[in-house]
């Protein structure tokens, strides 16, 4: 019999996940919401705004990530 441990769980790494994937969904969900808002406050006969938001969102998440994660 070996006396291996099983691998320890990285759970801050999880957790960090975890709080990133919820400020998404939420950063997301708040630009859909705001541009349905702008939409029908400036009577916009095409939904601009509930595309154009979350794009903007995700553009901005996406560049902190890369900006936090790459080596200095």
């Amino acid at each position: 019999m070996s006396n291996q441990e099983p691998p320890k769980r990285n759970d801050k790494l999880l957790l960090q996940y975890l709080g990133l994937a919820t400020q998404l969904m939420v950063s997301l969900a708040l630009g859909v919401f705001f541009g349905l808002k702008l939409d029908k406050w400036l009577s916009f006969t095409t939904p601009l705004l509930v595309w154009i938001l979350p794009l903007l969102i995700l553009t901005v998440m996406m560049w902190r990530i890369i900006k936090d994660t790459s080596k200095k």
